[in-house]
């Protein structure tokens, strides 16, 4: 791990139409619908809301949006804004917007909890490796964007219309999703199983994400005892046009101050 990525850690997812009896065409394979989609300069946007959910009833933790640039093999560069809730939120400092631009094997941030460590001037901290930023830690972990993700998902899954349902570990998503290891890359149990939903439209390309999982798989103290993280993620415009480049040269650092 680069110093740059562990400070970065430290600081802080064709039936055929019967003319008699017409029936709904079923959806497309996901994974060769996803494929189809990789087309450099192309993604899709997406949006997400996290959950907390425990025995006294359900808060919202975080919401999130943004966009994914495909590159001929998948995921090139992402761009992700994110604002946390409640006292969290203001005990972090993520109640202030946090910006993530990767692009590659880099990633800026600003915004959130890097605004009041940044040098006069800048406004964004520049870090080796792909990353969302500190608001990974309580987004969706699974990416249907990763072609083998997607796959493994699909494979462990039971199909019931046009949706998948299952069961994966942490440690089975840490083997095969780039999006997992970086969005959580310290957890406490490596054996914490997500429960996920995945809804595909009729062209076979997820619509919507649905997860759940044990909070203290990633934070193992008593204030996460009994809570459940839960996020839903909606994904739109597959296809369109994207172009994320990166910030004004000028407004980066790569150090933070104390």
């Amino acid at each position: 791990m680069t110093k740059s990525m562990t400070v970065l850690t430290a600081t802080v997812c064709g039936a055929l139409l019967m003319t008699a009896t017409p029936t709904q065409a079923a959806p497309n394979d996901p994974v060769r619908a996803l494929k189809a989609q990789l087309v450099a300069g192309h993604g899709v946007r997406f949006a997400d809301t996290t959950n907390t959910v425990a025995d006294d009833g359900e808060e919202l933790l975080m919401r999130r949006k943004g966009t994914f640039q495909f590159s001929k093999k998948g995921m090139a560069a992402a761009d992700i804004t994110a604002k946390m809730s409640g006292p969290l939120g203001a005990v972090s400092g993520m109640d202030t917007p946090e910006r993530a631009i990767a692009i590659g094997k880099v990633t800026y941030l600003s915004g959130g909890m890097w605004k009041e460590k940044m040098p006069a001037g800048k406004s964004w901290y520049k870090s080796d490796g792909f990353s969302s930023g500190a608001s990974g830690y309580f987004g969706q972990p699974i990416n249907p964007v990763e072609p083998a993700t997607l796959a493994a998902l699909i494979k462990k899954a039971k199909k019931v219309k046009n949706a998948y349902t299952g069961k994966i570990t942490f440690k089975e998503l840490d083997k095969v999703s780039p999006w997992f290891r970086a969005s959580i890359p310290l957890r406490y149990h490596n054996d914490t199983q997500v429960s996920y939903t995945l809804t595909v439209g009729a062209s076979g390309l997820v619509t919507r994400v649905t997860s759940s999982y044990a909070a203290t798989g990633v934070f193992d103290n008593d204030a996460w005892e009994g809570k459940t993280f839960a996020v839903e993620t909606r994904f739109t415009g597959w296809g369109s046009k994207v172009s994320i480049k990166a910030p004004d040269a000028g407004k980066v650092t790569t150090k933070l101050e104390e």
